[in-house]
């Protein structure tokens, strides 16, 4: 049965989506036939696997508000096992839509949408939007594992504080079966005393959930989205494209 595993941080500029992109590539090159879901209404996803945003037929808010099938939303893209469920701003408004929706369980539209196509897939990978509005909840429903990449910063601490609360909350009500696959530390510079400070701190108190590897900043990491490419396929023989395979690898053991 193919795992749905939701990307989140409500706070922005944490390297999720790059993230996201990175790990759904790596997966399909080990193998694994894997669908990047771009819930963000600023479609950097999309346009990170070389999708252009502009002229889309449909998109991932079409699949929610039913005005598509599920399957004729998804895009097979040029690289190796991964397929694409895109998204444009035409999602911003989406939220406050699905409220306003006769819908009974207006969190469990997208656990509802994905249960057709969740065993043709091994891995879902869905990039939410920065925040912990009605988007981040359906994904969050929906989904069997929740990854968290975050900066090694004090105010990140604060925000994984908050999202670890709306988590369980979620589990509480909505989905006994979600769980934390695991926090994934970004931008990593391991000169810098702040990092291994916030590092320590994440030790005590969520050991088990920090990912073995961490994911440094790189310029070739940083510019291959500009050209349409997860960095696997901009610079196969570099660190990023090593750390997000490592990191990947280590996914597909907790999950």
């Amino acid at each position: 049965m193919g795992k749905i595993i939701s990307f989140a941080n409500q706070k922005g500029g944490v390297g999720k989506t790059t993230s996201a992109v990175n790990i759904a590539a790596s997966l399909g090159v080990l193998g694994y036939k894997t669908l990047l879901v771009d819930l963000d209404p600023q479609g950097n996803a999309t346009s990170g696997v070389g999708v252009a945003k502009k002229g889309l037929k449909f998109t991932i808010k079409d699949v929610l508000m039913g005005d598509c099938k599920i399957e004729d939303s998804i895009i097979q893209t040029e690289f190796e096992k991964l397929s694409l469920i895109p998204a444009n701003m035409s999602l911003a408004g989406t939220e406050f839509d699905l409220l306003q929706e006769d819908t009974p369980e207006p969190w469990a539209v997208m656990r509802n949408a994905f249960a057709s196509i969740k065993d043709q897939y091994d891995y879902i990978i869905v990039d939410c939007p920065p925040s912990l509005g009605m988007l981040t909840m359906n994904s969050l429903s929906a989904s069997d594992g929740v990854v968290v990449p975050m900066q090694c910063e004090f105010y990140a601490l604060e925000g994984l504080s908050q999202l670890m609360i709306t988590i369980s909350k979620i589990k509480t009500h909505y989905n006994t079966g979600l769980t934390v696959t695991g926090i994934l530390l970004t931008m990593y510079t391991n000169r810098l005393l702040l990092t291994q400070q916030v590092k320590n701190e994440l030790k005590k108190h969520y050991a088990g959930k920090l990912f073995d590897t961490h994911i440094s900043r790189g310029v070739k990491l940083s510019e291959a989205p500009g050209f349409g490419l997860p960095v696997y396929y901009h610079d196969k023989k570099g660190k990023g494209t090593a750390e997000y395979l490592a990191v990947a690898n280590e996914l597909a053991t907790r999950i």
